[in-house]
């Protein structure tokens, strides 16, 4: 016996007016359960919306260019009566439920470099204009308005939409749950302008026409020097550059550099590799990484120097009890941050596993909105390219980010003569309105001695 059953969004992690980027099946097609139907496109990943069971599609309720919300109806599936009888992950129509408000410790992807949280990325006071965008009204930078409890609930869609009608979002009072600020109530806010009652556009600053009193951006017609090609970011650059910009702006960052001696660590990692090639090969067992063995050092770090493990709240500092870990993951369409949870509760051998089945994830692009969200400290390792050390740049709103480049055999002086050790390069950068220097100098220094002796961590 047949059933018509409903297939709808499920939960997307908050994101709201998520656009559908690819249709995955037509009317006819049969489908398994879990099998993907469309493919959305949030601020800082794509995910795909999956059939809750098994059946064939009778029609689809989106289409392409559609937005949608959690709950969302997609398609009308028709189920045999043992399908049907498998557990259907139904969403009802909800209001979509915040992430996280910019006043709390935001969840996120990304970037970190920065990415967002998205992951996410974390909603900016207002996105930095791209090149090509002058005719963008400046927002004024107010140096007390950055703080965490002062700056506008709104996603980077509203914040976009208001930056062009030239709409200061402190002035607007948001009408969703949470106090968040939609398209809707900025529109209100210029329809009472317009009747006079209330000052829409925001002042722009003295100087160069734009919010930080810097020259234009220049313009340059490119193609009267040679030939050239455009080619427009993908969605997770324009979203993740965004980002970058306002946490560089806003975030007043250090930079701490620092060498940890990874010989001993390294011959520990090669020698387990080697002992277990066979059953890796096999797919039986995870290759063990540097990454691996410093998201478990960092772990210990933290829980030493819990500062760094914290969120700023106003005039509040977040302590968080637990130790989620972002890492940096290069993807076909940009940086994002998948989040490794509950990483003091794992082994090295546990946490490389679960990073290459997020790192998978990330290249797909089928990272889920809660797999980037809820981190706590990110790392950013460039060491298999290349480089001395770095600067990354804080994924708000954390506090701080290591940047890991590119190990070195160097002569190292033991009191007695020089011998030959791998050298690895940290770059621990630092929100400097929570940490001082001297913080960051104890912090790289207790990794350095995990790193150089994992048995410490046990201590």
């Amino acid at each position: 016996m047949a059933e018509l059953k409903e297939a709808r969004v499920p939960d997307i992690g908050g994101h709201g007016d998520v656009p559908v980027i690819e249709i995955l099946v037509k009317p006819g097609d049969s489908v398994t359960q879990d099998q993907g139907l469309v493919t959305l496109e949030s601020d800082k990943a794509t995910m795909e919306v999956p059939a809750p069971f098994a059946g064939i599609i009778k029609e689809l309720k989106v289409k392409l260019g559609d937005t949608v919300s959690e709950g969302a109806l997609v398609a009308i599936i028709e189920v045999t009566t043992s399908a049907a009888a498998a557990p259907a992950a139904v969403a009802a129509p909800v209001d979509p439920v915040p992430a996280a408000a910019p006043a709390k410790p935001a969840t996120a992807a990304a970037p970190a470099p920065a990415v967002v949280e998205s992951g996410a990325p974390v909603p900016a006071r207002a996105p930095i204009a791209e090149p090509g965008q002058s005719g963008i009204p400046p927002m004024r930078f107010d140096a007390d308005a950055v703080l965490p409890n002062k700056v506008p609930y709104a996603s980077p869609a509203v914040r976009l939409f208001a930056r062009e009608l030239g709409v200061d979002l402190a002035q607007v009072t948001g009408s969703a749950r949470g106090g968040r600020i939609g398209k809707e109530d900025v529109q209100s806010f210029v329809k009472a302008a317009l009747a006079g009652g209330a000052v829409a556009a925001a002042a722009p600053a003295s100087g160069g026409g734009n919010g930080l009193n810097l020259l234009p951006w220049p313009k340059v017609d490119f193609a009267k020097f040679g030939g050239i090609e455009s080619k427009p970011l993908s969605r997770i650059q324009k979203i993740s550059g965004a980002n970058l910009a306002r946490n560089w702006a806003m975030i007043p960052h250090v930079t701490q550099f620092d060498e940890a001696d990874i010989t001993a660590l390294e011959d520990l990692r090669v020698s387990f590799n080697n002992e277990n090639a066979k059953a890796i090969a096999a797919g039986k067992g995870s290759k063990l990484t540097m990454l691996a063995f410093l998201i478990k050092a960092c772990v210990a770090v933290l829980q030493k120097y819990p500062t760094f493990n914290a969120s700023l709240d106003g005039d509040n500092l977040i302590l968080k009890q637990y130790f989620h870990i972002g890492f940096a993951a290069d993807t076909p369409n940009g940086l994002v941050v998948p989040v490794l949870r509950d990483a003091d509760q794992k082994g090295v051998a546990q946490i490389a596993r679960e990073m290459g089945e997020l790192a998978a994830l990330a290249r797909d692009g089928k990272l889920k909105p809660e797999q980037m969200q809820g981190g706590c400290f990110t790392i950013s390792s460039l060491g298999g390219i290349g480089g001395t050390k770095f600067t990354p740049i804080i994924n708000a709103p954390e506090v701080a980010i290591l940047g890991v480049s590119k190990s070195e055999i160097k002569p190292v002086w033991n009191g007695e003569k020089f011998k030959p050790r791998l050298m690895l390069p940290l770059s621990l950068s630092y929100d400097h309105r929570v940490i001082d220097g001297a913080a960051a100098a104890r912090f790289t220094s207790y990794l350095g001695q995990l790193l150089a002796d994992l048995r410490r961590a046990m201590l």
